[in-house]
């Protein structure tokens, strides 16, 4: 019969799930049979919620096919459930963490939700720390993910639509934003490309950002990461769209611009005087993590004559027994940090910040006294790894650092010069790139006068009367005039 073929599916399918429970019980005359994963589902609540019901309802009148009706269609149980007659579906169904319910007679299974992923609680952000303003951030499990913002955002335009990918993994994912607020031809553009990924897993949201890019190959990231709900709501309400993927505690917001990657959520926490002070020592020190080496070995190897004398002679003399070239000797620096700062990362945490720390120290204070590089250098290379930090942004700081050696080999091969090609390439190179259709350097380039209010500085807030123009569509205003 058709009801035990599936049955039989079923159960060849499931064959080889050590965790796998198949628990028998009788409902009058009717063989019922629940099948789980005991480790991902909620057995006390299958229990008094679907076993103890029916037997107490065994117990007190007679069973027949109308009451097998009722419970086959829902309406016998409190807790959600769905009747199939896929076996592939009911399979998806049990592994994912439901309960299935087998009624001997009947045709498939009733499926109820019942998942229990173990979890943690919902921590304090860690990667994007703030001093004044929420402290919490999302978690690994999607469904607290969502819960957090809809905390801060209690409308009905809040919009979620749900795609499943991985043919192994079932990884659901969630894109968000706020109706009649993002451009209608960006979010078309992000439900087609996930509807287009087909792969076997998904296990960050990071494995779907390369599929979403306008330019995967670029340095420069076209979406920002974030573990803050605070910042995924603000980026919605401003016209945004985020991608939010169960198993990892961070969310996709796009599109974004060079500005915006270079803001950070307590800008808006802040008095917006020390906000804008804030913002341009970022920017400095961002131009600083760039440029620096490169500058200082265009000068040191092409420009002398531009150094103050009392200086240029201290550099002269530090770097007298140096065996290697000023762009050599950069280059060995470079690396050795940028070794050292993953070698920190790595390392178990305890230990890993007092070895990074100390390892750079020791490792530095050893090289200048063997010759093999100079102490004004060991100064810069450390200014500029201190500056790299202060980039609000992961991938735009790691992009910075990429590019920092190219920079610093076309200065040391033809001086300041090559690092203004350099600088009028990477900037002709960011005018150029779109992230999902907004250019990126916007509102600069092209120029947009009322979105500069919230770029290098920020004004009060009761002078932001309208979005940015570069996500906004048809609802341009955020507060009364």
């Amino acid at each position: 019969m058709e009801k035990d073929n599936i049955y039989e599916q079923v159960r060849a399918n499931l064959l080889g799930v050590a965790d796998m429970i198949y628990q028998p019980f009788q409902v009058g005359p009717f063989h019922c049979e629940l099948i789980y994963i005991q480790s991902i589902v909620d057995t006390p609540t299958m229990r008094e919620a679907i076993v103890k019901p029916l037997l107490e309802e065994a117990s007190r009148n007679e069973i027949d096919h109308q009451f097998i009706t009722r419970v086959v269609t829902g309406s016998f149980f409190t807790l959600n459930s769905h009747h199939s007659n896929s076996p592939e579906a009911i399979v998806t169904d049990i592994v994912s963490g439901n309960a299935a319910l087998y009624i001997e007679g009947i045709s498939g299974m009733i499926h109820f939700a019942l998942q229990n992923y173990q979890r943690r609680s919902v921590p304090e952000s860690t990667n994007e720390v703030v001093i004044v303003g929420p402290q919490e951030a999302f978690i690994e499990d999607i469904h607290v993910n969502m819960s957090l913002l809809r905390h801060k955002i209690k409308h009905p335009d809040l919009k979620m639509i749900k795609f499943t990918i991985g043919k192994y993994t079932k990884t659901e994912v969630f894109v968000v934003y706020i109706q009649g607020l993002c451009k209608t031809d960006i979010l078309e553009n992000v439900l087609e490309s996930l509807g287009n990924i087909d792969m076997d897993s998904s296990l960050g949201v990071s494995y779907l950002s390369e599929f979403l890019e306008d330019h995967p190959l670029s340095p420069f990231p076209q979406y920002q990461y974030t573990e803050r709900p605070d910042t995924v709501a603000a980026a919605l309400v401003e016209g945004r769209i985020g991608v939010m993927q169960d198993g990892t505690p961070f969310s996709l917001l796009i599109p974004v611009t060079f500005f915006s990657l270079m803001q950070s959520s307590e800008d808006y926490y802040q008095r917006f005087y020390s906000a804008s002070f804030i913002r341009l020592i970022r920017l400095l020190f961002a131009f600083i993590a760039f440029l620096l080496p490169s500058f200082y070995v265009a000068v040191t190897t092409f420009h002398p004559e531009i150094i103050p004398t009392n200086l240029l002679i201290t550099i002269a003399s530090a770097r007298e027994n140096i065996p290697f070239p000023a762009l050599i000797e950069a280059l060995i620096m470079e690396v050795t940090f940028e070794g050292l700062r993953e070698a920190g990362i790595r390392i178990p945490k305890p230990l890993g910040q007092t070895v990074s720390i100390i390892g750079g120290i020791v490792i530095g204070q050893a090289a200048v006294q063997a010759g093999i590089v100079s102490a004004p250098l060991v100064i810069v290379v450390s200014i500029t790894g201190i500056a790299a930090f202060i980039i609000p942004h992961f991938e735009l700081g790691l992009a910075f650092r990429l590019l920092r050696f190219p920079v610093l080999f076309m200065g040391g091969t033809l001086g300041l010069f090559g690092i203004v090609i350099s600088i009028y390439l990477i900037y002709w190179y960011m005018v150029s790139l779109r992230s999902f259709g907004v250019p990126y350097m916007q509102p600069f380039a092209p120029l947009v006068l009322r979105d500069i209010k919230d770029t290098i500085v920020r004004v009060p807030w009761f002078l932001m009367k309208k979005r940015p123009a570069a996500y906004e569509e048809a609802n341009k205003k955020r507060q009364k005039t």
